[in-house]
């Protein structure tokens, strides 16, 4: 099923169970989505803590986040999903790695790496994915909200925690447009999170 909602176009949502994708159902053969990814961002300048090595967690998220649907929410108790669209893995693994290249890119640290990768931790950064969606009506704007927590790894200790935030207006009534506003609310998030631990490890 799709409408349109202001300048919001081709969402679907769960109806009576059954997916709906551009019309098809999931179990149909119908066209394929078009598959979209998150850019990088620009290498964050901060402290050097080359004695310091973090892992960055599996990021928790709502089982609606935890998925390759890209969320647009239509009230504050009511979400559906961009028509013929997807993020090209599951988000959590996306922030996961965003996170890792992010950290890497900053070579401020002696390394940096996800849960199995066998290196001695000194932080285990742990996120969790609040908000990655469209909001509509009054001009659509994207919502990121990410928090993380910093633990000593040595003692399981919560050394810090902090909710990041930011929004980007859509310019635009495709799914493009829709997807630009959501990489670039991101790329702000992904900035803050990286200078702020930075500063603390």
């Amino acid at each position: 099923m799709t409408f349109k909602t202001g300048n919001t176009t081709a969402i679907v949502a769960f109806m009576a169970g059954v997916m709906v994708i551009g019309g098809c159902s999931v179990l149909g053969g119908g066209p394929k989505n078009d598959t979209y990814e998150l850019t990088g961002i620009p290498p964050v300048k901060g402290p050097y803590s080359r004695g310091r090595q973090i892992v960055v967690t599996d990021p928790a998220a709502l089982k609606s986040l935890d998925g390759t649907n890209i969320v647009i929410r239509t009230s504050p108790s009511s979400i559906q999903y961009l028509a013929k669209s997807q993020w090209n893995d599951n988000l959590p693994e996306i922030i996961q790695e965003k996170l890792i290249e992010a950290f890497e890119d900053s070579d401020r640290l002696g390394g940096v790496g996800q849960p199995g990768d066998g290196i001695a931790v000194d932080y285990l950064i742990s996120p969790t994915i609040r908000a990655f969606e469209i909001i509509t009506g009054g001009g659509d704007t994207a919502v990121v909200e990410i928090s993380v927590r910093i633990i000593n790894d040595r003692n399981g200790v919560v050394r810090a925690q902090r909710v990041f935030q930011a929004t980007a207006p859509v310019i635009g009534s495709d799914n493009e447009a829709f997807i630009s506003a959501l990489d670039r609310a991101n790329g702000k998030v992904m900035n803050d999170i990286v200078a702020w631990v930075l500063k603390i490890v």
